[in-house]
């Protein structure tokens, strides 16, 4: 537990800090979107830092500092060409909040930013508990987490790349169904969620690992609930009209499945 808490101090401490960086510049440069980015990207020297710091077997540590980096790095990038690529507008999202909030944004947001942190420090958790345990040889359960870990972020890469090219069509319709978009309206936070099940079912080969369930539910609430699915839903609906609506008749909600009839 010492060990514990003087690696996760400092990952707080790093957190909070980049989030008061982020929201000086999202104010300066009128653009509340690149939280996002920096949520992403603050997840890969997060989990670098506990690998390099922490008393566990080298192997199990660094292979989860491995994946933890290749996902950071490759949405933080993904969220990076696409919000400074609209950049001066912003998100529908975070131009709703900016309304919303009127005189009190600064304060508003900077509550919503450090909210970021947090989060970036309690669910990078299971990094900190695989990187503790000294145990040698990496054992089955942590071995299923790879590879759901691997499915994960390679279909979301996939849903990503793939709504990218449709939105790139010069005649295309209003609703994207390419690939797995078929079989899912967001096919991209299903992968982004499942990504958090196989860090989950890694850190079950660590004592304590199981605790870190909360990570993969924390997820789907904020996907399901908040921030995910029902704002862009409701974005959808609102620009797309019936042809969205079609689409969220036919088509599943979440978890890729068989078009219903």
């Amino acid at each position: 537990m010492n060990e514990f808490l003087h690696v996760f101090g400092p990952a707080c401490a790093f957190a909070v800090g980049l989030m008061l960086v982020v929201w000086w510049l999202a104010l300066r440069i009128n653009n509340l979107g690149i939280v996002d980015i920096a949520w992403s990207y603050a997840f890969g020297p997060v989990a670098a830092y506990y690998a390099a710091t922490t008393h566990g077997n080298p192997t199990r540590r660094w292979l989860m500092a491995g994946m933890a980096v290749v996902w950071s790095v490759r949405l933080g990038t993904y969220l990076y060409f696409r919000v400074m690529g609209h950049h001066p507008y912003e998100d529908t999202r975070y131009a709703e909040m900016r309304s919303k909030w009127g005189k009190n944004l600064k304060l508003q947001v900077l509550f919503f930013f450090q909210l970021q942190a947090l989060l970036v420090a309690f669910l990078s958790v299971p990094f900190l508990v695989v990187c503790l345990n000294d145990r040698p040889g990496i054992s089955a359960v942590e071995w299923a987490g790879v590879a759901i870990w691997l499915v994960a972020v390679a279909g979301e890469g996939l849903a990503d790349w793939q709504l990218k090219r449709f939105k790139a069509q010069k005649n295309r319709g209003p609703v994207c169904r390419t690939g797995l978009w078929n079989y899912s309206r967001h096919p991209n936070y299903f992968f982004e969620w499942l990504v958090w099940v196989g860090f989950f079912v890694f850190a079950l080969g660590s004592p304590l690992g199981c605790a870190t369930i909360y990570c993969p539910a924390l997820m789907l609430f904020f996907l399901l609930r908040v921030t995910g699915i029902p704002l862009t839903e409701a974005l959808a609906v609102k620009t797309k009209g019936e042809a969205y609506r079609e689409y969220q008749r036919t088509t599943s909600g979440f978890v890729p499945w068989f078009k219903k009839s």
